[in-house]
């Protein structure tokens, strides 16, 4: 049923194009205590005051990473976009994508909605890509992981074996354990392995430091299980 869908993303995804690339202007080394934080874990940290846009950056493994705070790219995030991207320099072919379930449920609504009325489809390249991967990935589930995890996230690749090595019971928990107060399962959230790159994406929901810092752990875990599994590639 996704094969308009599909189309209307084939130029997009033969570019290549990815939003989490775009940079933050005007961002400055700032003090406070999310500067402290940052400066114990070894990250570079910046802000911009005027826009409450932020930035970290690191290295893991020697793999250079950023994560922002700013305004968000995608439609159905409100409030400020939390987002993050690693050069990992894994096989390009691997593709898994974590999404909060409520999330997955609102994009195939859309998604249908758009395959059911012919008047949509003139709108269809403006749509996120994520509903090309709802068309493109399959749905999985395994037993080592909590039901927990399985009530809260939807894991979708083309390959079993790729998620399975990706998101391990460690990484699964390190997902589940937001301090309070916590993001909902209805926040939007998405981590994925695409294009031989880490991408992680959220609304900033609740906009405090303790969700910064937690997104930034369950991030770097999961480009470190990555390159775990999957070695770059030379």
């Amino acid at each position: 049923m996704f094969d308009r869908i599909r189309k209307a993303f084939s130029r997009d995804a033969a570019t290549g194009h990815a939003a989490d690339e775009t940079q933050v202007p005007g961002m400055r080394v700032a003090e406070g205590p999310l500067s402290e934080w940052a400066a114990t874990q070894g990250f570079g940290f910046s802000a911009d005051p005027a826009s409450s846009n932020l930035a970290l950056e690191g290295k893991l493994r020697g793999k250079r990473w950023r994560m922002e705070v700013g305004k968000p790219a995608r439609e159905f995030i409100r409030g400020k976009e939390l987002r993050a991207r690693a050069q990992l320099g894994i096989d390009e072919d691997l593709a898994v994508l974590v999404m909060s379930r409520p999330l997955r449920e609102s994009l195939e609504k859309k998604a249908f909605q758009l395959y059911t009325d012919p008047l949509q489809t003139s709108a269809a390249p403006n749509l996120p890509e994520e509903m090309r991967w709802l068309s493109m990935f399959d749905e999985l589930a395994w037993d080592s992981l909590s039901e927990d995890f399985w009530r809260r996230y939807s894991v979708l690749s083309d390959s079993r074996e790729a998620a399975l090595a990706w998101i391990d019971p460690q990484l699964a928990q390190v997902m589940l354990d937001w301090p309070q107060p916590a993001p909902s399962a209805e926040v939007p959230f998405m981590i994925l392995l695409l294009r031989g790159k880490a991408y992680l994406r959220m609304e900033y929901t609740p906009a405090n430091m303790a969700t910064l810092q937690h997104a930034a752990l369950i991030f770097t875990r999961a480009c470190e299980s990555a390159l775990t599994a999957f070695p770059p590639v030379a």
